[in-house]
C-alpha cells in the first residue's frame, strides 16, 4: 500500500512540474492583447463617462488602478451583472464572462497587469456620447430639473408630453436617461393614444402625482398601461429593436413619463430625457411590451420564501422576444414558464438569486413562437425574513406598493407580431375597455 501511495505521489509531482513548465513557457497575458477585448465586449457599455458605472474602463490608464477589484468581482461573478440560470434559455445579451475570460483576466492581474504592445489593442468601440442609441430624432425632456430632497419619500412623478405627431411614427430605438442616476430608481415612458382615459384630465407639460386609490377600491391595481415605450433602471439597456421591427406611436399620441425618485441622504436634482430614433421604413413586425402581474399578494411577517404567481394568456399567434422580471427589496427569485395549448410546459428563464439593484432585460437568442392560447406563467418568491439584509422591516405584512419598501411582482415581456395587427387584438377585453 505504501509503495502504491508513493507511486501516485510521484505521478502527481511530475504532472505538477509539467504544468508549471508549460506555464513558464507561456507569455503572460497583456492588457492590449488579452484584457482589453474582454472589457470592451462585456464592461465598457456601462464603464464609460456618463453611464451607470462609477468609473470608466476604456484605457489602460483608467483600468490599472482597479485591477485588484476587477480580479475579485470576476472571480466571484459579481460583475458583469447577469443572473440567469444557464440551464434555462439562451440570451443574445448574455453578459456573463466565460470561464476562459475569467481565467484570462485573473492571470493578467496575477502577472502584474502588464500593458503590452499598443499595436495589439482592439480598435476603440464607437459609442455615441450621451446616448446608448444613435443620435435621437426626437427628445422629450422634463420641463425643469426636479429637486429630490436628502431624505423622506417622494411620490411617483408624472409628466405628459404631447408628441405633436401628425402621422403615425415607428420607433426602432428608444432610451430613457436620468441626469442624476443616484436618485432615480426607475423611469417608464408610456404611449397614450388619442381618446385614452389614462390620466385623461391631467395638464400636459407639468409635474403631477397619480391620484390615490379610492378607499373602497378592491380591484388589482398592478396592471400597467399596455403601451410601454421604454424604461430605465440600473443595468437596463436602451431599447434597440432588430431591423424590420419597431414600436408604434400613433398620430396625436402623448408620451406619459413616470419617474420614481429615491432620496439617498444628499439633495440632488434630475432632468430626465427620453430619446427616440425612428425606423427608416415601415416595419414588417410590431413589438409590444406587456406584463403578467399580481397585485393582490400579502407577504406575512418573517416569511423567508413566500410564493406569488401571475400569468398572461396569448390571444393570437405571436412571438416572444425578451423578458424582464421586476421586484423590490424582498425579491428572492423569479421564473418564467410557457404552457402551450397542447399541455407542454417549458421553463425559459430562471433567476435563482434576484438582485433588485440590477433590473435586467433578458433578450432571447431566438424568438419563441407562441400559438394562440399559450400562457406565459411567472412565479416569484419573496424573503421577508430577518435573514434578508435588504429587508427594511421583517415584522410587517407586505403588499403591492410603489416604493422600494413595498413590493411588486411584474413579469414584463416583449411580443412580436404582424405590424398590421392592432394592439387591442392582443389584450384581454377588460384592458381594451378600461381606463388605460
Amino acid at each position: 500500500m505504501m509503495k502504491r501511495i508513493l507511486v501516485i505521489l510521484a505521478f502527481q509531482m511530475c504532472g505538477s512540474a509539467l504544468v508549471l513548465g508549460q506555464m513558464g513557457s507561456m507569455s503572460a497575458p497583456t492588457f492590449t492583447k488579452d484584457a482589453a477585448p474582454i472589457l470592451q465586449k462585456k464592461c465598457q457599455t456601462c464603464h464609460r463617462a456618463g453611464e451607470a458605472a462609477p468609473f470608466p474602463l476604456l484605457t489602460y490608464e483608467e483600468v490599472r488602478p482597479w485591477v485588484s477589484s476587477i480580479k475579485l468581482v470576476v472571480q466571484q461573478k459579481i460583475m458583469p451583472p447577469w443572473f440567469a440560470d444557464p440551464a434555462y434559455g439562451h440570451f443574445s445579451n448574455d453578459r456573463a464572462l466565460t470561464a476562459k475570460e475569467i481565467s484570462t483576466l485573473v492571470a493578467w492581474v496575477n502577472a502584474g497587469a502588464p500593458e503590452g504592445d499598443p499595436k495589439d489593442a482592439p480598435a476603440p468601440a464607437n459609442f455615441v456620447e450621451g446616448w446608448g442609441i444613435l443620435k435621437p430624432d426626437k427628445i422629450f425632456e422634463l420641463p425643469r430639473a426636479f429637486a429630490v430632497p436628502a431624505s423622506g419619500m417622494v411620490e411617483y412623478q408624472y409628466v405628459i408630453f404631447p408628441t405633436g405627431f401628425t402621422e403615425d411614427k415607428w420607433v426602432q430605438m428608444a432610451e430613457a436617461r436620468p441626469t442624476e442616476r443616484s436618485v432615480v430608481h426607475h423611469i417608464i415612458a408610456y404611449v397614450r393614444e388619442p381618446g385614452s382615459n389614462y390620466f385623461k384630465d391631467q395638464k400636459t407639460g407639468v409635474f403631477f402625482e397619480a391620484p390615490p386609490p379610492k378607499s373602497d377600491e378592491k380591484t388589482d391595481r398592478s396592471a400597467l398601461p399596455s403601451d410601454f415605450l421604454v424604461g430605465y433602471a440600473p443595468g437596463q439597456p436602451a431599447e434597440i429593436l432588430s431591423p424590420g421591427q419597431a414600436k408604434l406611436i400613433k398620430a396625436g399620441s402623448d408620451i406619459v413619463l413616470e419617474v420614481h425618485y429615491t432620496p439617498t441622504g444628499k439633495a440632488a436634482t434630475d432632468r430626465t430625457r427620453v430619446g427616440i430614433v425612428f425606423a427608416k421604413e415601415p416595419p414588417k413586425e410590431r413589438v409590444l411590451t406587456l406584463s403578467a402581474s399580481n397585485g393582490t399578494f400579502k407577504i406575512p411577517p418573517g416569511d423567508p420564501n413566500h410564493r406569488v404567481d401571475a400569468s398572461f394568456e396569448v390571444l393570437r399567434d405571436v412571438k416572444l422576444a425578451s423578458l424582464h422580471p421586476h421586484m423590490h427589496m424582498r425579491g428572492k427569485d423569479f421564473e418564467y414558464r410557457l404552457v402551450f395549448p397542447n399541455g407542454e410546459t417549458r421553463t425559459i428563464l430562471r433567476v435563482p438569486a434576484y438582485n433588485w439593484r440590477w433590473q435586467l432585460w433578458y433578450n432571447l437568442a431566438e424568438a419563441i413562437a407562441l400559438p394562440k392560447g399559450t400562457k406565459i406563467e411567472c412565479t416569484a418568491h419573496f424573503d421577508n425574513s430577518p435573514n434578508n439584509p435588504e429587508n427594511p422591516d421583517p415584522t410587517k405584512t407586505i403588499i403591492w406598493g410603489q416604493q422600494n419598501w413595498d413590493e411588486m411582482m411584474v413579469g414584463f415581456f416583449n411580443l412580436v407580431f404582424d405590424a398590421k395587427v392592432p394592439r387591442q387584438a392582443l389584450l384581454p377585453q377588460e384592458e381594451t375597455t378600461g381606463a388605460k
